[in-house]
């Protein structure tokens, strides 16, 4: 079935859903507020996983798994956790066709069965630090959801980790969340801002989270990946302690950490244009797409593409479509949608010339280029793509970073042109619940390593000590 993508001018949320069907990367599901990755999206996670997981495997963390279901006992262990996480929560009261003893929510997060274990598997100051990482899926009951972005179903990895002091827990958040730093901006091409959430925003349970936000082409914030410092709620909840080197006993020291498949909804509403996906290629699955011109010369140009296609397969991702039945205009149209940063064409010219005629996904830029080399020289333009595609992201969020110091002002601007406002607040979780009330925007994010530039709230005139970043945000 042809799929007609609307422009992002006239309907940015259809063009969104457009993409992702005629890229098919996902599907709705049977199941209300799930989805169905298909083959082409699963591909792009697997990516994600494993440039992530070598990155967690880099600073000392090893993978674990631990059950999908939570006895309801654990969840009311941390107070604040389950008031912040029962309004999402799946309920399981029956099983094997009785009622349960007890109820078992299925997996929201897994501090609490987590930090059950913990206690058994911490004893001394010798047994830390803990650095366990799990992939796996998670279950929230979201009422609005949008494919990739926010469904009830969703996959991550959750980092979960234990330490002797407070310090240590401090520099594991701060290290991971530069972990998801790096991978944004180096993998995904995509800049970032990084920094706190406030009180009001942080993660149920923690004392302090810490975030990354990036821009879409909507103008609109997307929290990108969170790390939190647990302080000792969840040791003392569950009873994790450890014998200090004076012999003494403590509570253990916490965070954990956590991005998901909403990473693949930030690739497309960050990079892609009106003809369908764009892939940055560290991440894409497939780099470079042979397309052979089959002209009146099948069999000549059918097995010089096969040859050349053998040839980049060793040091590049690549695929080849030879579809006779569908016309070199269509297949052009289906490498666009399908997001593949590069595509080769092979005709009977290019034969005789031994060339071959490269085109990027990125710019729509031509160019042949001696078929001698021509491996070495892909591998230099992708490095040119996946850095274009970074500098155009951060060239459009500088476009739409403003400063604003009149609260009329921020109100009537945040819908006319939306963006990053970066304005002066006075810490009150009051103002900023005023804020999100009236404009819906919300602040996204204190950032870190910033100098300080005192000035007056715009809301009340209050003294400020810094500009905070205001967003409507998905």
């Amino acid at each position: 079935m042809e799929i007609t993508i609307a422009t992002r001018a006239e309907d940015y949320s259809r063009w969104y859903t457009d993409v992702i069907a005629a890229a098919q990367l996902a599907d709705y599901a049977p199941v209300k507020g799930c989805m169905v990755i298909r083959p082409n999206g699963y591909a792009i996670w697997e990516r994600m996983q494993r440039a992530l997981d070598d990155m967690f495997k880099e600073t000392g963390h090893r993978n674990a798994y631990f059950p999908l279901f939570i006895p309801e006992s654990f969840l009311k262990k941390e107070a604040e956790h389950v008031e912040g996480f029962a309004p999402e929560c799946a309920v399981v009261t029956h099983g094997g066709g009785k009622k349960l003893d007890e109820p078992l929510f299925v997996r929201p997060t897994s501090e609490t069965i987590i930090w059950d274990s913990y206690r058994n598997w911490i004893q001394s100051y010798r047994d830390l630090p803990l650095l366990i990482n799990q992939w796996c899926n998670i279950v929230r009951w979201e009422m609005r959801t949008r494919l990739f972005l926010r469904t009830t179903e969703f996959l991550w990895q959750e980092g979960h980790t234990a330490h002797a002091t407070e310090e240590d827990a401090r520099q594991e958040a701060m290290r991971m969340l530069h972990v998801y730093r790096r991978f944004a901006e180096e993998w995904m091409a995509l800049p970032v801002l990084y920094g706190e959430k406030t009180a009001a925003q942080k993660f149920a349970g923690a004392i302090r989270t810490h975030c990354i936000e990036a821009m879409m082409q909507d103008g609109k914030a997307l929290q990108a990946g969170t790390s939190h410092e647990l302080g000792q709620n969840f040791a003392r909840a569950f009873n994790v302690t450890f014998l200090n080197e004076k012999g003494g006993r403590e509570f253990v020291w916490a965070t954990s950490w956590g991005v998901s498949t909403r990473l693949i909804g930030a690739l497309i509403m960050a990079h892609s244009d009106d003809k369908g996906l764009v892939l940055p290629p560290k991440l894409a699955p497939i780099e470079v797409r042979v397309i052979p011109v089959f002209a009146k010369q099948p069999e000549k140009v059918g097995t010089a593409a096969e040859a050349l296609r053998k040839e980049l397969s060793q040091t590049l991702r690549v695929d080849m479509d030879a579809r006779e039945s569908a016309s070199p205009g269509w297949r052009f149209v289906d490498w666009e949608r399908s997001g593949i940063p590069l595509r080769v064409e092979v005709g009977p010219r290019d034969i005789d010339n031994h060339t071959a005629m490269v085109v990027r996904r990125d710019t729509g830029e031509k160019t042949s280029l001696p078929r001698e080399g021509l491996a070495d020289r892909l591998a230099e333009l992708l490095m040119a793509v996946q850095k274009n595609l970074y500098d155009r992201a951060l060239a459009f969020r500088n476009a739409h970073t403003y400063q604003v110091d009149d609260y009329e002002d921020f109100k009537r601007l945040i819908d006319e042109r939306p963006g990053f406002y970066y304005a002066h607040w006075n810490g009150s979780s009051v103002v900023e619940a005023k804020i999100q009330e009236e404009t819906k925007a919300t602040i996204r994010v204190l950032e870190h390593d910033v100098e300080a530039s005192p000035g007056k709230c715009m809301v009340t005139g209050e003294p400020s000590s810094r500009r905070v970043v205001f967003a409507k945000a998905y």
